[in-house]
Parts: C-alpha cells; structure tokens; sequence
C-alpha cells in the first residue's frame, strides 16, 4: 500500500487510522521500513534493524491495543533493554552484549501497542550533545546534514525529525532529550525525578538525573507515552504521584494566566548565547504576554560552575562503577581502546574520591538544589534556551579530550541551562518555536515545578496552537 501522507500524521494520529481500520500496522511499519532503507545511508539513524521482530509483532493478533497501537518505534542503544536485542551502549567494550531481559519502561512501551523498527545510534556512553560513536559512526541532522541532530539521543531525533517514524524513546542525563528536541525541530521532555522507573538494571543511577523518554513532534504524543510510562515501583527512592487526571487530558486544558520568568544570560565561562537564539527567547516572551501571561526578566537562580562541578564528580564515580559492574557481563576489564580517552579520563576522575568526598558532594549537591527549586517555585515556569546555540558542526563535542577540558570547553559550557534540572529533578521540556535564519531549528526550553509536568504541557499544547510547527519539515523530507 502506498501512504505518502504517512509523514504528516503524529502517533495518536496512526494509531486511530488503525483503530478505525483504515491501515494496519503492518502497512504503517512497510512505511516506516521505507522510509528508514531511503534516509538512512545518508542520515545514519539506525544501527541495528528490527524488522522481522516489527514485522511478527505488527501481524501478531494479539498486539495489544493501547493507545499508540501499530505505531512503529525505535530503542536507543544506550542503558535501555529490549530482550534479545543488541545492548551495546554504543561502546567498543560492550560491542558483544546483547539484552536478557527488557527495561520496566520497554514493558510499558510493548503495552501500549508499539511495533519495534530497530535500534538507533547513541554516543558512546552517552555523554555528548551529539552522536559521533566510533563504533557506529557519525548521526546527521537533517535540517543540514553538516551538523549534529544533537545527543545524546541523536539517532532518535534525526529518524523523528526526518519523519521515518513520529515518536522514539530517547533518555536524558544531562540534555539528551531536550537539546535534540532544540536542535532537530522536536518537542522533549525530561519528566520529573521519580515519574519513570529505569527498572530492573538502575534504581538510582546519577541520583534519580538520568530517566528514560521519549522524542515527538506533538505535545499530545509526549503527554500520551507519559500516561503510558509514569509511575515508579514500590521501594525506588524517588516517588512522582500520579496524577489525578491524565497527561493527555491536561495537554487538552487550557492553562490560564500564568506567572513566567524569562532568562536570557550565560553564566561566566559557559558558551554565549548566540544572537539569534537570544532573540528568539525575547519574541517568545512577547507571544507569552500576547496569549494572556506576566513575563518578568530574570537572572539564572543558580550558580552553574558550582553545580556543574558536584554533578560532574558524581557522575565520574558512577560511571566509574557502572563499567566495573559491566564487567561481569562482559567478562573482562576493559583495555586498549575499548574506552574513548574522554571515559578513561573521567573514570580516573572518579575512582580518586573518596566514600567520605562523595557523601559531601552529595549532600552539597542537594543542597543548592533545593534552594534552587525553592527560589523557581515563585513561577509558574521559567523560560530559557535550550543550549546557547543553534546545532554545532560535527566534530566539537570530541570524546579524544579529557574530562576536564571537555566540561570546561565543550559538555558543560553548553549545558547550563539543561544539566542543572537533571540534578535537581524539575521537569523542563524544549519546544520547537523558532528557526534560524539559515533554516535550523531553535528550542525554547520551560522548566516547571518540582513535579509539575502538568502545567508544562498545558502552556506547551498553548504554544503548539499559537506557532505551531506541525508543517515545518527538513528539504530533504516528503
């Protein structure tokens, strides 16, 4: 069956096409295979393909009908499970590793009626804003395929983006899902610490910063899987109560007058704000007070260096920890060249502190985020950029430095307005209201109260109506 107009429809959109019978899921997985055997040599999104797994589920009578039932969907190759598919987290030391059980959130996903397309690229480990792995290759943006779709999931945001599929799971420690929502035209939310379980293999992996999700190009998508994945289980640390109403039905709320702050300056050593990013903050903060709100200008509520710093000593030693723990599977310690000199770095970095350094980084940690949270709950939400700067060139975030300069100068000079609500756990989700004058997208980034995704999505939904993006598409795009 041919299905052109595959392209223009969002998850919930495909799953009431099958819902009504007008398609199959099969039929919408032919097209998502399509689309990935055309873009994908140019674009590299995929590494691993699922289709004759996709295939089987999508023909299975019993595929369960949930709400994004027939909607293809892609896994990244980074921390999450999908039994008996590859587990390689995109690094040459785990290149081997294939998965013996599924993630609690690939549960959920399966229940709600998704049929697998594969897996898609991830930088190595994780930590970078863009997806240049050795072991797979470089990811393309494709607004221009000379830059970054940005990282960590940047294999999800470029098939999404280049409409192969609307929805893919993606995760955030740091910017993952928020600046290749910036930088590739998506919407992506970070939900609060504690709503998505990372079970069985984490249950406090970087102190509840790093959580499972998902890319989109519709607020009502990103609402709907968060219906699908909330929740934590009995025993986890950190707890979100669920909602009385669903996500989806506070999406389709209207969020009356609200109270917004709007943040324009770069902390001291970070990267600048660049001059059309800038701008498209202030022309947000102009439709906001169009649409009924009180925008007031203020400073960043946190001192970044100081944060940056503590969460970057912790998460040394946990990355330090996580590839003792991955050695066990692995079955040897890694050496040569299994480990990009930015990791053999870092671990160095975190086996020198202490149990007693730890503890203080923690506490200290924990400490400036609630004054931090405290000092935004006297907002409804908070407007700032995503990352300072339009998508990057490939190439700068290189993994052949070591930690120390990498933060300074690359990872963390672009993270200050994305790392500090991981450590911190507020939800914060980047819309894709703006382009550049050379055609990239521009996120803007609403960070929220503690917990409070509802009132995120409220605005966003707004915002999806009064600019809305649905038709923006990259040239190369049916």
């Amino acid at each position: 069956m041919s299905f052109p107009e595959y392209g223009d429809y969002d998850g919930l959109g495909l799953a009431e096409l099958v819902k009504k019978k007008e398609v199959t899921p099969g039929e919408i997985l032919e097209e998502a295979i399509r689309r990935t055997e055309a873009l994908n040599p140019d674009l590299n999104f995929l590494i691993f393909d699922a289709f004759d797994e996709g295939r089987r589920m999508a023909a299975d009578p019993a595929l369960p009908d949930g709400p994004f039932k027939g909607v293809p969907w892609l896994i990244k190759e980074l921390a999450t499970a999908w039994e008996g598919q590859p587990m390689t987290n995109a690094c040459p030391y785990m290149k081997d590793l294939v998965a013996p059980f599924d993630s609690h959130a690939v549960t959920l996903t399966k229940g709600a009626g998704f049929t697998l397309l594969g897996k898609s690229n991830a930088p190595e480990l994780g930590w970078a804003l863009a997806c240049e792995p050795r072991l797979f290759g470089t990811t393309k943006n494709p607004w221009d395929t000379s830059r970054t779709p940005g990282g960590s999931s940047g294999g999800a945001a470029a098939a999404v983006a280049a409409r192969v599929l609307p929805i893919a799971e993606a995760s955030d420690g740091g910017g993952s899902i928020r600046v290749p929502a910036s930088h590739s035209g998506l919407v992506g939310l970070k939900p609060s610490r504690g709503r998505i379980s990372m079970a069985p293999a984490v249950v406090d992996f970087w102190y509840g910063g790093a959580l499972f999700f998902c890319l989109t190009r519709s607020v009502r998508d990103t609402a709907a899987y968060l219906d699908v994945v909330n929740g934590s289980l009995p025993g986890e640390p950190y707890y979100a109560p669920k909602p009385a109403t669903s996500f989806l039905t506070e999406a389709g709320t209207a969020p009356g007058k609200l109270k917004i702050a709007l943040v324009t300056d770069a902390p001291a050593g970070c990267t600048p704000v660049d001059g059309e990013v800038a701008g498209a903050v202030q022309a947000t903060g102009k439709l906001l007070e169009e649409l009924g709100h009180t925008v007031e200008a203020q400073p960043l509520p946190y001192d970044f260096w100081q944060l940056n710093d503590l969460y970057t000593r912790i998460t040394a030693l946990q990355t330090a920890g996580w590839i003792d723990a991955m050695g066990a599977f692995v079955g040897r310690p890694p050496k040569d060249d299994d480990l990009a000199p930015l990791y053999v770095s870092m671990i160095e970095i975190g086996r020198a502190i202490s149990g007693v350094e730890h503890s203080n980084d923690v506490e200290a940690m924990r400490m400036i985020c609630r004054d931090m949270v405290g000092k935004m709950a006297a907002y409804d939400a908070w407007l700032m950029p995503t990352i300072p700067v339009p998508a990057r060139e490939h190439g700068w975030y290189d993994m052949a430095l070591d930690a120390d300069t990498y933060n300074k100068t690359r990872m963390g000079a672009d993270s200050a307005y994305s790392a500090p609500m991981n450590a911190s756990g507020q939800p914060s989700i980047s819309l894709p209201l703006h382009m550049t004058a050379g055609g990239l997208p521009i996120g803007m980034q609403f960070v929220g109260r503690d917990r409070d995704e509802a009132t995120l999505l409220r605005l966003a939904a707004q915002l999806e109506e009064a600019l809305p993006w649905k038709d923006r598409r990259p040239a190369m795009v049916s």
